[in-house]
């Protein structure tokens, strides 16, 4: 069987297990863990940060992002079909109490949308607090967000007052190398990236921040049932694949464009991929059946609402396989 649902469906190679087997340990809630403070270090260098604080989940880390930056009754402007909208259980209304306001299309959105969208305190109206980044997308395809629009999207939010977050469970995807990921963070308050999307560990995510908000977030995960003990065990894996996968996910780059090109899609308007996530039309708008059929066939795939599928590249299938997927896909819907 082919496996493409999604990046997080790898398992942990023996050379990783081997490092979770071998992994110093302590107790994470009283920051003794070794190896869980060596890959927080690790990450907030990466991403330019003073700091970064281990999670179970990247959903768990952009709810504390939230509240770190916003109170109930507020608005956090979001791009358009937003994971932070479509796949966290509804957290952000039922633990942040706030409410989010999709802008722009595309999974983008310019500083124009911005401040149109952004609403000051006044009497009925909530006050915008946050403007949420997603880079890269997902539902958009993996698209990557431009660097200087990316620049001028975050000065306009500064310049109106307003915390910005990056939603980066795939920012690796959208970075040339390692020295890059700086680049991409700054400016942003907070960031969550995940260890489980592309990178190959088996959970995990870390939200990076400021040395004060880190401290608030210590509290804050605590509250939502995230503080862990010996987590150094998993830590080891985020540790293991930044060192050894990391370098490879530009051939799930390749492989996704391969899937592409052979799946022909291209005759449907279908978008080529940006990096790991392909989109494909369902053309009878009937995409669990399409998705239904693949798996017959050997391949699958998601779907995403009634007229398209998606289709994730990761480490453990190889070209060979992903043409082969968007061969039968092509066969499915001549």
């Amino acid at each position: 069987m082919i496996d493409l649902r999604s990046d997080t469906v790898t398992k942990p190679c023996t050379e990783m297990r081997q490092a979770m087997a071998d992994a110093e340990v302590g107790d994470d809630v009283y920051g003794e863990d070794p190896t869980v403070n060596k890959l927080q270090k690790t990450i907030a260098s990466l991403l330019g940060k003073e700091a970064a604080l281990f999670v179970p989940s990247g959903t768990m880390a952009n709810q504390i992002a939230m509240r770190l930056s916003s109170q109930p009754g507020q608005e956090v402007l979001t791009p358009s079909h937003a994971h932070v909208r479509h796949f966290e259980g509804g957290a952000a209304a039922a633990l942040a109490g706030v409410q989010l306001v999709p802008i722009g299309e595309s999974g983008q959105f310019s500083p124009d949308d911005i401040l149109a969208h952004c609403q000051p305190s006044g009497y009925g109206r909530p006050r915008t607090s946050l403007v949420w980044v997603e880079n890269t997308h997902n539902l958009a395809g993996g698209t990557v967000w431009e660097p200087n629009l990316l620049k001028k999207v975050v000065a306009q939010a500064t310049n109106l007052g307003l915390a910005c977050h990056l939603d980066g469970a795939r920012l690796w995807h959208a970075a040339k190398d390692k020295t890059a990921l700086s680049s991409l963070a700054d400016g942003f308050e907070t960031i969550s990236v995940c260890l489980s999307k592309g990178l190959g560990a088996p959970v995990g995510s870390v939200l990076a921040s400021t040395n004060s908000k880190i401290t608030k977030a210590c509290a804050l995960r605590r509250q939502l049932g995230g503080a862990m003990r010996q987590a150094g065990i998993v830590a080891a894996a985020g540790l293991f694949a930044l060192q050894h996968n990391f370098k490879k996910l530009s051939e799930t780059h390749v492989a996704a464009a391969t899937l592409f090109e052979t799946s022909r899609a291209i005759r449907f308007g279908a978008q080529a991929p940006q990096t790991n996530i392909v989109m494909l039309p369902a053309p009878k708008s009937n995409a669990i059946e399409l998705c239904k059929q693949l798996s017959d066939a050997g391949v699958l795939m998601l779907p995403m609402g009634n007229d398209r599928i998606r289709a994730v590249t990761h480490l453990q299938v190889t070209e060979a396989q992903c043409a082969e997927a968007g061969k039968q896909y092509a066969l499915l819907v001549e």
